[in-house]
């Protein structure tokens, strides 16, 4: 059940067959993302859950061109695994270093209405960078 900060969803998934020139090539690609899990059978559960501390990253996501929904995955050619669903890059981005495959799909207009409710509510979380003190980082004499 959709909550003020979870939203449960389904990702159908699928391995797409491209064919450049000679070779042909297979990767995992996000084919659709059901709203309303009741409404699709195919597919893999998973959640969106929104947390106070990643704030800026939400507005940052909001902001750009394109906002994304990132599912991040087990990185198995056989099957899927799902490991986290995320609308912050910086978390996705995360999984990148390791054995993940992060997919991503524009994000839907109804799950953008939400987050900016979530962000009206709890306020935006402006993360400040402390000027540094004068001489930090020389050599004393």
């Amino acid at each position: 059940m959709k909550t003020e900060d979870n939203w449960p969803i389904r990702c159908q998934i699928i391995l797409h067959q491209t064919q450049n020139s000679k070779w042909q090539t297979s990767n995992w690609i996000i084919e659709e993302i059901f709203l309303d899990p009741s409404k699709c059978e195919m597919g893999i559960d998973a959640e969106i859950q929104l947390f106070r501390d990643e704030r800026t990253d939400y507005r940052f996501n909001l902001n750009s061109q394109t906002p994304k929904l990132f599912v991040v995955l087990e990185n198995d050619t056989e099957s899927l695994s799902l490991v986290s669903v995320t609308v912050s890059q910086s978390v996705a981005g995360s999984f990148l270093d390791g054995d993940y495959l992060v997919l991503s799909v524009d994000m839907p207009l109804a799950v953008q209405a939400w987050m900016e409710a979530y962000l009206a509510r709890h306020g935006e979380l402006i993360e400040h960078k402390r000027k540094k003190r004068k001489g930090a980082g020389r050599a004393s004499r």
